[in-house]
């Protein structure tokens, strides 16, 4: 007995040093050789696979990301009587464009009422074109004779990038 456990941990230790040698295969599902099937009247047919083989394929994928807007705009301004200001900002994006002249900045408003009197007082004038991750070419026009009510406005202005065909 003694003997019999002796020899299986030689054994194992013999195998367990020349295995560590031999790379390691990915173990693939084993094809069945055989398939069967029963049909609706009650009859049993035996399917044999004539042969099998093994297919190593290669998934690669391509990540596309858009893209977006990244930073926050607030457009602080001063006016005092018919005063006409033009307040300029940058609109910041995650990344440069791939190529230039396709993408541009669609607001959802570009003449804006801001104190809500019926006269267009404000406008938002940006660059056509985005050819860098920073656009800098964007401003603010506010006309002052054209507001006619004190105290603090503010409008909602949503950005997005367009894209050409």
């Amino acid at each position: 007995m003694k003997l019999l456990i002796l020899f299986c941990l030689m054994t194992t230790i013999i195998l367990g040093k020349s295995r560590s040698s031999v790379p390691m295969l990915p173990l693939l599902p084993g094809v069945p050789i055989e398939k069967v099937e029963e049909t609706e009247d009650g009859m049993v047919t035996t399917r044999r696979l004539l042969s099998t083989g093994s297919l190593e394929t290669r998934l690669e994928a391509d990540v596309v990301v858009p893209l977006e807007i990244i930073s926050d705009i607030e457009v602080k301004a001063l006016i005092v009587d018919d005063e006409n200001l033009e307040v300029p900002f940058e609109v910041e994006l995650n990344k440069k464009p791939e190529r230039a002249g396709i993408y541009r900045l669609n607001f959802s408003k570009t003449a804006l009422d801001i104190d809500d009197d019926g006269v267009i007082d404000t406008e938002i004038f940006a660059s056509q074109n985005i050819d860098s991750k920073i656009i800098k070419d964007n401003y603010v026009k506010i006309t002052g004779k054209n507001i006619s009510k004190e105290g603090t406005h503010r409008k909602r202005v949503y950005i997005t990038v367009e894209v050409d065909n």
